[in-house]
């Protein structure tokens, strides 16, 4: 009662209005978002459409991230991950120690292995075929979720095939899912500045609407908290968003802050713990197509990731393990979660924790406030 007096009284009323009877919002209303200061009223409009979608469910994930090399041609302004060969922090690893890596983890029940690196100047595309199958080996039913349309686009040029055939090859290989980095911001006045030489808009887009008419998944993201505008930020969703209506084939969106400390943009202030929310929020309410929305806990910490869950968040990523691109950047949210800290964060929320899988069907489910989990059978 107290929360729909605060709401009637807020600016975003008519928006609350207009979602909580099922309606899509527009740009101007994204902006509206964007500018209130009113956190309160858009977490409950969030949560009226994450509670529409997933009930009163939050999942994550056993996995684990994998950073084949940080050998990079690109020198982005935002990314102090990639390197040269030279550079005394470059890495590649072999075939060999990633298959010693993922079986080891494997031992501990994770069910999919990310894998994304630099574009590495020399490695032959055969390296990254090898890669897939040598995983895939170690248990047919892992899900391979790896590389990122750049990332695609280097193989191709690479190789002087086209993308359709890149894919096609990977996905015969084992390429199960492909992951969403590499989005930034869409705007190509901010990729100029921040990710010169970097894929465009379209070309990222391009890419997963390849693979989604391959019958494949993908998930998306977008960089946020640099020089961009709200503006930029609504033309962002907007694209994503008539992507899905396309093809319906992302999976989940999982918006990630710019982590300035280590990069050539130290200079500029991190997006605030309100910042964070507040996007979390209005990316529920705009992305109406989308079943999930994920709160990438690496980014925002434990603790702000637990909150999102009341701002239209229904996923908190997975166990992670070893990630390198936030770290390196400066990022304090830690390296790994383990299943039974995962579900705690969930419980005391009072949702009820889901273990998932890369596409987000259900494998163990475990009633709030209690430790056992029930298993799911298909």
């Amino acid at each position: 009662m107290v929360l729909e007096k605060l709401i009637r009284r807020s600016d975003l009323a008519d928006i609350y209005d207009k979602v909580a009877a099922g309606q899509r919002i527009g740009d101007d209303d994204a902006l509206l978002l964007y500018r209130s200061r009113d956190l309160t009223t858009l977490g409950a409009i969030a949560d009226i459409v994450r509670e529409r979608k997933n009930g009163n469910r939050a999942s994550y994930i056993l996995n684990r991230y994998l950073n084949y090399s940080n050998i990079c041609v690109l020198s982005c302004q935002f990314c102090e991950f990639g390197k040269k060969k030279r550079d005394a922090e470059a890495f590649e690893l072999t075939l060999e120690q990633m298959v010693e890596r993922v079986a080891n983890d494997l031992r501990l029940g994770i069910t999919e292995v990310h894998i994304v690196g630099g574009l590495h100047p020399s490695l032959p595309f055969s390296y990254y075929t090898d890669m897939i199958r040598a995983l895939k080996a170690l248990d047919p039913k892992l899900h391979i979720k790896a590389f990122t349309a750049v990332e695609l686009y280097h193989f191709a040029s690479l190789t002087k095939k086209p993308l359709a055939k890149i894919l096609t090859v990977l996905r015969e290989a084992g390429l199960d899912s492909i992951t969403g980095g590499g989005a930034e911001i869409f705007a190509q006045r901010v990729r100029d500045i921040l990710c010169k030489g970097k894929e465009t808009a379209d070309e990222y887009l391009d890419c997963h609407r390849a693979w989604h008419r391959m019958g494949m998944r993908s998930t998306c993201t977008m960089l946020y908290g640099h020089i961009e505008t709200l503006e930029e930020r609504v033309d962002h969703l907007r694209r994503l968003r008539e992507l899905q209506d396309e093809t319906h084939g992302f999976t989940s969106f999982v918006p990630l802050h710019f982590v300035p400390d280590k990069t050539k943009l130290a200079h500029i202030t991190p997006a605030s713990g309100f910042d964070d929310l507040r996007n979390l929020a209005i990316a529920r309410i705009y992305l109406d197509n989308f079943d999930h929305i994920t709160g990438y806990w690496i980014a925002l910490g434990m603790k702000l990731a637990q909150v999102s869950l009341s701002f239209g968040v229904d996923d908190l990523h997975g166990t992670i393990m070893e990630e390198r691109i936030f770290e390196m950047a400066g990022g304090s949210g830690g390296q790994q979660q383990t299943r039974e800290q995962l579900e705690r964060a969930i419980r005391e929320v009072g949702r009820i924790p889901v273990q998932r899988d890369s596409l987000f069907q259900p494998i163990k489910v475990s009633e709030a406030g209690a430790e056992p989990v029930q298993e799911v059978t298909t």
